[in-house]
């Protein structure tokens, strides 16, 4: 097995994400950190601090050079940063020293490390977002298609009382709608431009650095923060936290739908699945399996980028490199896992007969709570709570129904249940219309 599995040849349809994948490679870096080079230039070039004819040969050459990411892997290991290596290589393959000279003028490693991260993160969080706006568009539709379909509810499970398929579907979706505010809340503050040199004193920037930094931000689409940022790291581990969140609900679906699918529930089949070396019976649930793996490992992750928060002083090589080490996974981790969910939520068969058999309970005891409700109706809710239990034992004991226990105990008392799945259909239907409301809006 390769060291990282989401850049395996063997195992990457498992676990990476394909679109996501090739944002996170090193030619992608490179590529994002040679194009905020070039919009560094022609910001500069636009106020006068270089010569005009070397911004536009250096913006244009940042769209056009080539560079082999493996040439720069000895001097990157020396420096622990890719910029030096970069420029260089950069300087020679643009083969024209007069323009050349101007490349990376003021600015430091972390300025266009940075910067280039906010580029590909930019795209990155965008595919999320489509791919969970399509979860929650299936979501939505088959919590609206199931809202009045009934189902065992369980606790520390065990059977506990009716709801409604619709309604544990909706328990998926819900989370994700506030996923998706809070990354339109997080965007602003991590697509950021990085400019402010080597100390973060901008000192060697010009007499405008604020005014530089803002036109870097326009031509790249990013926001200023106004500031230095190269030791706090706040929003970037905010990101961590974001995506920990999303990765964790997708985990929690997933772990429902493996014990929905499991042979003695058989309550949901997938409809693509695993198949065994030697049982020929067995279709295992990957996907799910996939989604619990993956939201461990992202949480696992979590915990390092948040230590990474602590960033000394003006720059922290330790922390920094934790950084490169744990946000490129938790960011595949969380991109496949919502793929993977959404193609397990489009393609989910519902087996409603076997929702109904698992309900049909010959002893009745998951409508204890109901029928405890409906006698308190007629004596005092502590004495029906303490007799319906008393029942239920006597149900486990005798094989009776605890209905009929019930009635010969209390052969005069209307114990008609009311509404046995409670507001769970209507739960559903508002889960339906909040994902509408959200695509309309």
């Amino acid at each position: 097995m390769s060291v990282s599995p989401f850049d395996s040849a063997l195992y990457r349809d498992l676990f990476a994400d394909t679109d996501s994948a090739r944002l996170f490679t090193d030619s992608a870096e490179i590529r994002a950190m040679m194009l905020v080079e070039g919009a560094l230039a022609k910001a500069q070039g636009a106020l006068g601090l270089i010569p005009q004819d070397s911004a536009e040969a250096i913006h244009r050459a940042a769209m056009e050079v080539q560079i082999d990411p493996s040439g720069l892997a000895g001097a990157t290991g020396q420096n622990g940063v890719p910029v030096p290596a970069l420029v260089a290589a950069f300087r020679a393959a643009m083969d024209a020293p007069e323009h050349a000279q101007y490349l990376h003028w003021g600015a430091t490693s972390q300025d266009i490390i940075d910067t280039g991260l906010a580029l590909r993160l930019r795209q990155a969080l965008s595919l999320m977002e489509t791919t969970q706006t399509r979860l929650l568009d299936a979501l939505a539709a088959m919590a609206e298609t199931q809202a009045d379909t009934p189902i065992t509810a369980r606790t520390y499970g065990q059977s506990a009382t009716p709801t409604s398929f619709g309604a544990v579907v909706s328990s998926w979706g819900w989370p994700h709608l506030a996923h998706l505010d809070r990354l339109a809340a997080l965007r602003p503050r991590l697509l950021q431009v990085s400019l402010s040199g080597a100390a973060g004193t901008s000192s060697a920037l010009g007499p405008d650095a604020p005014g530089l930094r803002k036109a870097m931000a326009e031509a790249l689409g990013l926001c200023d923060p106004g500031h230095s940022w190269h030791s706090t790291r706040d929003s970037v581990t905010e990101l961590a936290g974001w995506l920990t969140l999303v990765a964790g609900s997708l985990g929690k679906l997933g772990d429902d739908l493996l014990l929905l699918s499991q042979t003695d529930s058989g309550e949901v089949r997938f409809g693509a699945a695993g198949a065994s070396s030697t049982m020929p019976q067995k279709q295992n649930p990957v996907g799910a399996s996939v989604l619990v793996a993956l939201a461990r490992h992202v949480i696992a992750l979590n915990g390092a980028m948040q230590g990474a928060a602590l960033h000394r002083q003006q720059r922290d090589g330790a922390a920094w490199f934790t950084e490169w080490l744990s946000l490129p996974a938790m960011v595949m981790g969380t991109a496949k896992a919502l793929t993977t969910a959404a193609d397990l939520i489009e393609t989910l068969e519902p087996q409603l007969e076997r929702m109904a058999e698992n309900l049909s309970d010959p002893l009745g005891l998951i409508h204890a709570e109901a029928l405890s409700f409906a006698l308190a109706a007629h004596i005092p809710r502590p004495d029906a709570q303490a007799e319906v239990k008393a029942l239920c034992r006597q149900a486990q004991e005798t094989g009776t129904p605890l209905q009929d226990l019930l009635a010969r105990a209390h052969p005069d008392l209307d114990l008609t249940q009311s509404a046995p799945l409670g507001q769970a259909p209507d739960e559903a239907r508002a889960f339906a219309r909040a994902v509408r409301a959200r695509k309309d809006g």
